[in-house]
């Protein structure tokens, strides 16, 4: 019986008392805390391709200056092979794949964070995240 009492006390003692709070350089390394990267090459070809329909604001299947993110402005020529003016989902598409596997340093079809970050350290261009895809604001295609 007093065994039952005193597991009964440490329990009943246990519920009750706090976790332990986290000290000031914890809690900046939980607040600094990035997720490490992985992205495959097939999951990355679905990231351009959602990519490239969402830009597409008029649904022409290429895209203008107007409809490409500040940040791609510089390259648009670039992109654009074939010099019409206008970036076909193939010029789109190639162009982005190259960039994946220009990340991809050890050619397994997988780009991870330490990857991206030493292209960043080079200065690439930085492979988007489908967090970073701009939101859909018009109606999806049929």
């Amino acid at each position: 019986m007093r065994v039952m009492v005193v597991v009964a006390g440490a329990l009943a003692l246990a519920a009750c008392s706090k976790p332990k709070e986290p000290d000031a350089q914890e809690q900046a390394a939980l607040a600094n805390f990035v997720p490490p990267f992985e992205m495959s090459r097939l999951d990355f070809g679905g990231v351009v391709e959602r990519r490239f329909r969402r830009l597409d604001v008029n649904n022409d299947d290429k895209l203008t200056r107007n409809e490409v993110s500040q940040r791609l402005q510089p390259r648009f020529d670039e992109i654009d092979r074939n010099k019409d003016g206008a970036i076909s989902n193939e010029e789109w598409s190639a162009w982005m794949m190259a960039r994946f596997d220009a990340q991809d340093i050890n050619h397994d079809a997988t780009v991870t964070s330490d990857e991206r970050e030493r292209a960043h350290e080079q200065q690439q261009l930085d492979l988007p995240t489908p967090a970073e895809e701009p939101a859909n604001t018009v109606a999806p295609r049929n």
